[in-house]
């Protein structure tokens, strides 16, 4: 059987193989905006009626207002992330294993918590893979079906709920077969997006455009 991969290198698996090669090789620790996403997100209830002076000492990515704002309504719909039944738990799967943020019963479901920021509905890709990663390895330990998920975008006051749908678990799916065939550099994306946002590019060498030649392009 093989071993289980890491939620992490999913993640990077769903958003570019090629970042995943690269990362594995370099095997960087997590950026101090992670450590700090986390403590904004042991804190919900507090920051919740915190005053602006108070929210501004702390690493938000947005304005306080905006940050309480957003986080009153998130805990009006998913007020379980701020009393989870477990945090930064370790949780090992048949196929994946890494740390979750929060862990929640009643029903089971379990919470990643990220630094980034959320896009316009949902949630990114990646962040979807490492749900579903995080969700089935929680079934796996507990022996019992976990269908929904939490990604909380920590800085931002943003919470989304997403359910473990046939989509979302097929994307896992491949997702873990990248990552698990990775045997060397997969080819490049040339995706602007992506490589513009990646911290490999320089390494890759993978070539973005400018927003002057995406303009002129049309010429």
């Amino acid at each position: 059987m093989s071993e289980p991969v890491a939620f992490s290198d999913l993640a990077r698996a769903a958003y570019c193989p090629r970042q995943l090669y690269y990362a594995r090789r370099e095997d960087r620790d997590p950026p101090p905006e992670h450590d700090r996403a986390r403590d904004l997100a042991a804190q919900y209830d507090a920051l919740a009626v915190a005053a602006d002076a108070a929210l501004a000492t702390y690493d938000l990515a947005v304005e306080p207002p905006e940050f309480r704002s957003n986080l009153r309504a998130s805990l009006d719909r998913h007020g379980r992330v701020a009393d989870p039944a477990e945090t930064a738990a370790y949780v090992r799967g048949k196929d994946a294993h890494g740390r979750v943020g929060k862990v929640h019963t009643g029903p089971l479901s379990v919470s990643i918590v990220t630094p980034g920021s959320p896009p316009e509905a949902g949630v990114w890709e990646p962040q979807s893979v490492r749900a579903v990663a995080a969700a089935k390895a929680l079934a796996w330990r507990e022996e019992q079906p976990v269908e929904r998920a939490y990604v909380e975008y920590a800085r931002h006051g943003v919470v989304r709920e997403l359910s473990l749908t046939t989509r979302r678990k097929a994307a896992y799916r491949r997702a873990l077969r990248a990552a698990r065939a990775l045997d060397g550099p997969p080819p490049r994306l040339h995706d602007d997006a992506k490589c513009g946002a990646c911290e490999y590019r320089e390494e890759c060498g993978a070539k973005t455009r400018t927003l002057r030649s995406l303009l002129s392009s049309g010429d």
